[in-house]
């Protein structure tokens, strides 16, 4: 039986990662979960899980307030409470589903606590790659990504990682993978959030539109496998229908095929990668059945390019390049700034602001402060 600690336990990915426990009653407990100001999940969640110590809620006034109703259960706030909750629930697996820069910090402090690590949250790698990859060089806990793209790569190296030529990330492309760079300047929030293929959060979907998320994604994988941006590749994938694919210097291709449901790549994740699986191994992607591919158009995309800046200069570039697109998504879906605006932000902010190098995580979080200060300074005065 592994006991879980779920961080975002009211999100998308914390709801299928439930999903997938509540189907797994034998192998999993949960032992401890947040759910930020989602409160209204609690009770539910509890049901299910009679076994749960603690309880990480946003704010004090909640906090007060859910531990007179459970006093069984210990309860924290904000986001030291998300660390204290790693610390103390005992928990031996940390599934991290934060959004943003807020997941970092317990993603550090899991593995320093040689938790089992199931990474969902991008910015953990985004800005924190060097750090991550630093204790779990020294021997600290054990990192399982939940990215659909990532467990697919990792499955395929998993059957052959020798003579590896490229790793191919698949993309869908988002809502406006047809359209042509003149096209985009209209674009509103509403269209931007009618994913073609997924359902997901609101940023999240806002970053499949703009396609940041994929640029994460480049990123990630560089920390996660190893390969340089010159090795890493995104191919348009219409129907998201093959979750990614290695290539080998034979010509072959080894691809990971499947309906797109998260909760495959999560039910990976939980058993560390234990679980029964198949690729596809070809010589034409053509082959494949069920699907149609397309190519990557890097000057329909150009935010790709930031993946290249950030894996070759490193530093606090990954802070800088997460906050101002943090905060600039924040601001399109207020209707503050245009579509274009988001990319236009973020190279704007990796120009203007010094990345340090070899950081520590406070000067990550200072990064990423004064990140979000300029971005904030640039959506007011339009200077972008």
């Amino acid at each position: 039986m592994m006991s879980v600690c779920l961080l975002g336990a009211s999100g998308s990915i914390g709801q299928q990662t439930i999903d997938v426990m509540l189907k797994n009653p034998k192998d999993f407990d949960l032992y401890a979960f947040s759910v930020g100001k989602r409160t209204r999940y609690i009770s539910g969640i509890l049901r299910h899980f009679p076994s749960v110590k603690a309880v990480c809620v946003q704010d004090k006034k909640s906090y007060k307030y859910y531990q007179k109703r459970y006093t069984g259960i210990t309860f924290f706030f904000g986001d030291d409470g998300l660390n204290k909750l790693i610390e103390t629930s005992n928990a031996q697996m940390v599934v991290n589903a934060l959004v943003g820069f807020v997941g970092l910090k317990p993603s550090i402090t899991a593995l320093e606590n040689n938790k089992i690590l199931c990474l969902a949250n991008k910015e953990s790698l985004v800005v924190g790659g060097e750090i991550i990859n630093n204790l779990l060089k020294q021997g600290k806990g054990k990192l399982y990504p939940i990215d659909s793209e990532h467990v697919a790569i990792a499955k395929c190296l998993a059957v052959d990682n020798q003579n590896v030529d490229k790793i191919i990330i698949t993309a869908s492309g988002g809502p406006f993978r047809n359209f042509k760079r003149d096209q985009l300047g209209d674009i509103t929030p509403e269209q931007a959030l009618a994913h073609p293929n997924w359902k997901m959060g609101k940023k999240i979907t806002i970053d499949s539109a703009t396609m940041v998320n994929k640029t994460f994604e480049v990123i990630e994988a560089y920390y996660l496998f190893g390969y340089v941006f010159e090795q890493i590749e995104i191919k348009i994938n219409y129907n998201s229908y093959v979750h990614s694919i290695v290539r080998y210097n034979n010509g072959t291709y080894r691809a990971d095929v499947g309906k797109p449901d998260m909760r495959v790549p999560i039910k990976y994740a939980l058993y560390q990668g234990l679980t029964s699986y198949q690729t596809v191994l070809t010589d034409n992607l053509d082959r494949i059945k069920n699907t149609t591919f397309g190519e990557f158009d890097s000057e329909r995309f150009p935010i790709i390019n930031v993946a290249n800046k950030v894996i070759k200069e490193k530093g606090t570039l990954g802070a800088i390049f997460n906050a101002s697109n943090e905060e600039a998504v924040r601001a399109f879906l207020n209707h503050q700034i245009p579509f274009l605006g988001i990319e236009k932000i973020i190279n704007a902010c990796l120009i203007k602001q010094k990345s340090v190098k070899n950081p520590t995580y406070e000067d990550l979080k200072k990064a990423d402060l004064q990140a979000r200060l300029l971005t904030k300074q640039m959506i007011l005065k339009g200077g972008y």
